[in-house]
């Protein structure tokens, strides 16, 4: 998306299928501080059985109830980095390597029905990255992500459903404060990540309106010892995240369906303590536009297409993706 001055990668989370984590900063981040049944059903109840597969932030399963789902996730992010120095009152501006890096995610999501109103999620990703500019590659653990969905208030027809979430975020990617940033790609985010939000969605047949708020605090993670532009870094004090998204689902069919998002998150500005001096790094806004299709393949399944596009400097290019659910023998309660 051009020549920017210390932009990234956000997280991107897609969050057209998640809970809002506003995935959480990643090795970019440090660097600009340095330069995701019933066969005879109405259509009400079709729009919401596809609506729920598009949005799994927004799906309560019963009591014992279990879940698995597989997803699929590409995005694309170019850039060329600017690093800029200051030597006394003169500051230059140097023009870094370019990159575009291609992230292949899969997924696999787990959930379970604690109470009626209850779900516990837990989210394993694998993760392959390229670099072409640079010519590297990277095959790892991402990061392990859980969460907690509790619906407060009993759903009524013709009334709005309020969802509040929990999340947890575990670095177990590797780390971009472990690596040779010169060599190496990260796969995590280097630090654990506390989050919340309510999610609100409205059925007005056929259609379903939605809209989510988040909030995601970033530990900070210390004990580094990594040189960066030539100096020791020593501790990262990340910038916490507000995220947001709204959209509709569109049921043109009982097995076919339409949905539109925007997302957006904005990350405050990180701190970089090195071993002699203390920096701020920029704040970072991204914002991303996502269409989604779902096919119903048989009375029980749903497969869900998404594709989008990034509409800021800090977003990435180009997002594609899929989910579909997997049906393992004793997964599912009696």
């Amino acid at each position: 998306m051009g020549v920017r001055r210390g932009t990234a990668l956000a997280l991107c989370a897609a969050l057209a299928c998640t809970p809002v984590l506003a995935d959480e900063p990643s090795v970019e981040q440090a660097r600009d501080a340095l330069g995701k049944k019933e066969e005879d059903a109405d259509s009400a109840k079709a729009l919401e059985e596809v609506f729920q597969a598009a949005e799994k932030s927004y799906t309560l399963l019963k009591q014992g109830e279990r879940t698995l789902t597989y997803g699929f996730d590409y995005s694309l992010v170019r850039d060329t980095l600017i690093e800029t120095i200051r030597t006394g009152d003169k500051v230059y501006s140097v023009v870094g390597q370019s990159e575009a890096q291609h992230s292949f995610t899969n997924s696999f999501t787990f959930d379970y029905g604690v109470w009626d109103n209850l779900t516990f999620s837990l989210r394993l990703p694998l993760v392959a990255k390229y670099d072409t500019e640079r010519d590297l590659d990277v095959y790892s653990l991402g990061d392990i992500s859980a969460s907690l969905r509790w619906q407060p208030w009993t759903s009524l027809r013709g009334k709005p459903v309020t969802t509040l979430y929990a999340s947890l975020g575990l670095p177990t990617g590797s780390s971009p404060y472990d690596i040779n940033v010169d060599r190496d790609l990260a796969t995590g985010s280097g630090y654990y990540s506390l989050g919340g939000g309510a999610n609100l969605s409205y059925v007005i047949d056929p259609v379903v309106l939605f809209g989510s708020l988040g909030y995601t605090y970033n530990l900070p993670s210390t004990d580094i010892n990594q040189t960066r532009g030539g100096r020791r870094l020593e501790e990262v004090e990340p910038g916490s995240t507000l995220s947001l998204s709204m959209g509709f689902a569109y049921a043109l069919s009982y097995d076919v369906s339409l949905a539109t998002s925007f997302q957006m998150a904005h990350s405050l500005a990180p701190t970089f303590t090195f071993a002699d001096t203390r920096l701020e790094g920029a704040e970072q806004t991204s914002a991303i536009m996502n269409f989604s299709l779902g096919l119903r393949t048989s009375p029980d399944y749903i497969v869900n297409v998404n594709a989008g596009f990034g509409m800021t400097e800090d977003s990435p290019d180009v997002l594609l993706g899929f989910s579909l659910p997997l049906d393992i023998k004793g997964l599912k309660a009696p």
